[in-house]
């Protein structure tokens, strides 16, 4: 275990996937990890709690691994400001005192890990979706990041619901019609079988990342299978809107679009592209807000 004190550890805990990283005062990155997704919105019950306590403890037994970290910088999916049952686990489980560890959502790590205050704006699609503007105050605006439940268009959820919808609209018309489907036959693969109790119990049953990696499969099918392809290019004019809602309120900015299943084939982006104007620039990135928070964490800003 390395021993430095200024070690800064960063969290990025999203619905799919928790990352964490050491950073070391002059900013490298010493030591990252990931383990199961996790959210603050699982803070509503018993059981979710006890399940994010768990994996809390996971995370912090592998970090004291690899050093022990003096600062803690987490950015929580779902985190709505009230941190202190989360902030005190992590810090009991690290041995920290309580100030030692800073909580936020996580797109606000994701936006410094694409732009200054004030510079961009960010477009990130994971298992949901949403638009954020840090301005120069310090204060976060964005669209979109509603929850799965509600809305969040474009992210992995939304494109694996649109996905069994059709699939099963399309059963109701015409029974047996998931046989000549390349997408319906990559769905089915995924939960197991056609059966319609196997697809109930998966999305009525599963956590919301479970559900959101269906989408893997509608990307894979997008090649072969039309519907599934546009449904892929709805996602990107889903995430268009939500930069030009920004826009709207804010001004034109450059746009970063960023996260797992905005990557997950090449129409999304392209969609995305044709539904904004021709001037504002857009750039596709790999972001990495673990080690953002770690960097931010390690330097005690």
């Amino acid at each position: 275990m390395r021993a430095d004190g200024g070690l800064g550890l960063g969290i990025d805990a999203g619905g799919t996937q928790t990352r964490w990283a050491l950073a070391a005062p002059s900013g490298e990155i010493v030591a990252e990890g990931q383990l199961a997704g996790l959210s603050a919105l699982q803070m509503g019950s018993a059981d979710g709690r006890r399940a994010v306590r768990a994996a809390f403890a996971d995370l912090c037994g592998a970090v004291l691994e690899a050093g022990r970290p003096a600062r803690v910088r987490a950015g929580l999916s779902g985190f709505g400001g009230d941190g202190a049952l989360l902030g005190g686990w992590l810090a009991e489980l690290l041995a920290l005192p309580g100030q030692a560890v800073a909580l936020c959502n996580d797109i606000h790590i994701a936006y410094l890990d694409s732009f200054a205050p004030g510079q961009g704006y960010l477009v990130y699609a994971g298992t949901g979706s949403i638009a954020a503007w840090l301005d120069t105050d310090g204060a976060l605006h964005r669209a979109g990041g509603r929850g799965v439940t509600l809305d969040d268009g474009g992210g992995g959820f939304w494109i694996a619901r649109e996905a069994m919808r059709q699939v099963w609209r399309r059963e109701d018309e015409c029974p047996g019609s998931w046989r000549g489907s390349a997408l319906a036959r990559a769905l089915f693969a995924q939960i197991g079988g056609s059966d319609w109790a196997l697809s109930r119990n998966f999305i009525y049953g599963q956590e919301r990342g479970a559900i959101g990696k269906l989408a893997l499969a509608v990307a894979a099918a997008a090649d072969a299978d039309p519907a599934a392809l546009a449904i892929l290019q709805q996602a990107g004019r889903e995430l268009a809107r939500l930069a030009l809602a920004l826009t709207a309120r804010y001004g034109p900015r450059p746009v970063v679009l960023a996260g797992r299943a905005s990557a997950l084939h090449p129409a999304i982006a392209a969609a995305m592209r044709a539904a904004l104007p021709a001037a504002l620039a857009l750039e596709q990135r790999v972001v990495r807000p673990h080690h953002a928070a770690a960097r931010i964490a390690a330097s005690g800003t």
